[in-house]
Parts: C-alpha cells; sequence; structure tokens
C-alpha cells in the first residue's frame, strides 16, 4: 500500500473584475485616510502609513515597495523611520538584499492587511449602498462550489448593472465562512456541511459525489459504487470529503479540483461533487456515482443574519440562489 500523501495547503486566491484590486484599495486609502488610535505609544497611524508599510513587508525591498506606490524612494523611507519611531520599535532589519520584519513587524503586516481590506470593503459597501445597483461586490465562493456556474450569473448581474465591478475571493469553505463574518465579504458560497449560526442561507439542491477513477482502478460495470466496492483501494479526496469517511483517504488535498488531478495521475479514485466535474480534466477516468445518500452535500449562499444587504448584494443573492 503506497504512503499517504498530503498536498500543499492552498492559499487564498483573488480575482477582480473592473478596477485592480491594489488599485482600489490604493484608493479607498486616498479617500479615506483616517487616523486610528494606536496603544503603545502617544502618536497616531493613519491608513497611509500602514499602506506603505504592508508595501514594504510584501516586496521585502524599499526600491520595489516604492515603485509599487508610484513615490520615490527616500519619503518612503521616512514614513517608515517615522512609522517605528510612532510605534516605539524596530519594525524591520535592512540588510544588502533588502528588509525583513521583526517579530513586531510581522504582527503590525498581518494586523495592516487586515485594516486595509476593512477598510477598502467599508468604501465600497457604504458607496453601494447610496448608489444602488453601482459599486462594487465582494464575494468568497468555496472550490467544491465552483462548477455550478456562479460565473453566469455574475456575468447575468454584470449586464443588468454595467457600472458594477466585483471581486471574487476564493478559499476553503472555513475560509469563506470567516470573510463573510467578518465583512471582508458581503455574500458567500459555501457547500455543506458547515456552521450556519448568524447566517441566512439559500440552498441549492442535494447532488451527489462521484467517484472519478483511473482506469487501473475501475470497480465493477454499473454506473454507482459504494464505497464499500472501494476498501482496497487509494482514495483521494478533500479534508471537507475525509471528514464525513470512515477509511482514511491515501490522497488528502485542500481543494476538489486538487483531488480530480490527482485521480487523473492515477493516484487513486478520487471523490468530489458531481458538478465539480465540468470545471476539472479528468482525462480517461471513470466517473461512477456513490451511491451512500449521507455524502450528498448542497452549495449555499450565504450572509449575516444580523447585516442589511447593499442593493447590489440583494441582486445578487437573488440571481446566485438560483444555483443548481
Amino acid at each position: 500500500m503506497p504512503q499517504r500523501v498530503e498536498t500543499p495547503h492552498q492559499t487564498l486566491g483573488f480575482v477582480s473584475w473592473g478596477m485592480h484590486g491594489a488599485a482600489r484599495r490604493h484608493a479607498a486609502v486616498k479617500r479615506y485616510n483616517l487616523a486610528i488610535s494606536q496603544p503603545f505609544a502617544g502618536g497616531f497611524v493613519n491608513l497611509k502609513q500602514l499602506e506603505y508599510f504592508v508595501a514594504i513587508a510584501e516586496e521585502g525591498q524599499i526600491t520595489a515597495a516604492a515603485r509599487r506606490l508610484h513615490i520615490s524612494q527616500p519619503p518612503l523611507s521616512y514614513e517608515l523611520a517615522q512609522l517605528e519611531r510612532e510605534l516605539g520599535t524596530q519594525l524591520v532589519r535592512r540588510g544588502p538584499r533588502g528588509v525583513t520584519l521583526t517579530e513586531a513587524g510581522r504582527l503590525l503586516h498581518e494586523r495592516a492587511a487586515r485594516i486595509l481590506a476593512m477598510a477598502t470593503a467599508t468604501a465600497r459597501e457604504v458607496s453601494s449602498v447610496g448608489k444602488g445597483l453601482t459599486g462594487t461586490l465582494c464575494l468568497a465562493v468555496c472550490d467544491s462550489a465552483a462548477g455550478l456556474a456562479p460565473g453566469t450569473r455574475l456575468a447575468e448581474l454584470s449586464r443588468l448593472a454595467p457600472e458594477v465591478s466585483i471581486e471574487v475571493l476564493d478559499g476553503s469553505v472555513p475560509k469563506v465562512l470567516e470573510l463573510v463574518a467578518s465583512g471582508l465579504a458581503e455574500v458567500g458560497v459555501v457547500r455543506t456541511p458547515f456552521s450556519s449560526q448568524g447566517l441566512r442561507c439559500r440552498y441549492a439542491p442535494a447532488e451527489p459525489l462521484v467517484a472519478v477513477m483511473p482506469q487501473e482502478l475501475e470497480r465493477g460495470d454499473e454506473l454507482e459504487v459504494r464505497l464499500t466496492e472501494l476498501a482496497d483501494v487509494p482514495l483521494a479526496c478533500s479534508r471537507r470529503v475525509a471528514a464525513q469517511l470512515a477509511q482514511t483517504p491515501f490522497c488528502l488535498t485542500e481543494d476538489d479540483r486538487a483531488t480530480c488531478a490527482c485521480s487523473a495521475a492515477g493516484l487513486g479514485v478520487g471523490l468530489v461533487p458531481r458538478s465539480l466535474l465540468s470545471t476539472c480534466d479528468t482525462g480517461a477516468c471513470f466517473i461512477k456515482v456513490v451511491a451512500e445518500k449521507d455524502l450528498e452535500s448542497r452549495a449555499a449562499v450565504i450572509w449575516k443574519a444580523d447585516r442589511a444587504l447593499s442593493p447590489l448584494a440583494e441582486r445578487a443573492v437573488a440571481l446566485l440562489g438560483e444555483l443548481a
């Protein structure tokens, strides 16, 4: 029996329609350069300083960060030094090849990125409320719902409201739930099972798992297969699916699309939602429906129960709620 392997953790992806995400964040920072009290010293840290610091942290070089921000290097170096003075601590270590973050710098980078994202989200939502079906919609979608054509629904929204810009964040179900709960995404698309506490949900019809079977691992001549028939073959599936299985998968993935890739490469029989097949290349694999009804799942459109949706988000929910 081959050893169990895991695919590397997949980081959050980002797709943008309309204005580029970084440009939008820069514009939001310019418009909403709000001063925020910082508890470590007697001064103030503003959003512009945080934007500068995030650029330095992500580029690893002050010169590269200055190019990204479209400013010259001396003012950026001055702002970094000023920020360190105001916070009373060293944020970066300067070296011949660039800068590295200190422990304090890593903490500030994490918090600053969240603050900037929240400032952008706030500006976006306030603008959308005031403008109706214009502005920007931020939508978070889990990978296992990719086959339900949210892109088609978003294209319809774009036709109905040509002035709309759409940002799509993709990640795992827990990541999408976090984005919606934090307000960084107004609407999300997830797949059961998930905790619906504090959420309003619209569910798509239930759909079965399918077994993506390499030719050498095919079992039986029927169109359906039971998991008991797969007891002697290596399985590949996402962590979400694995949590519902009695047997331990050989290949554990963070993304159902990676599961299909593993099966196409002959690593094992993949278990994925049926709708995902429209987005994946399964090669010469055989596809069979998994007979166990308790492994069926449903996609769901979610938003915060205690939050009034913008007119744009309401329209998006109405369209996405028709997923099938």
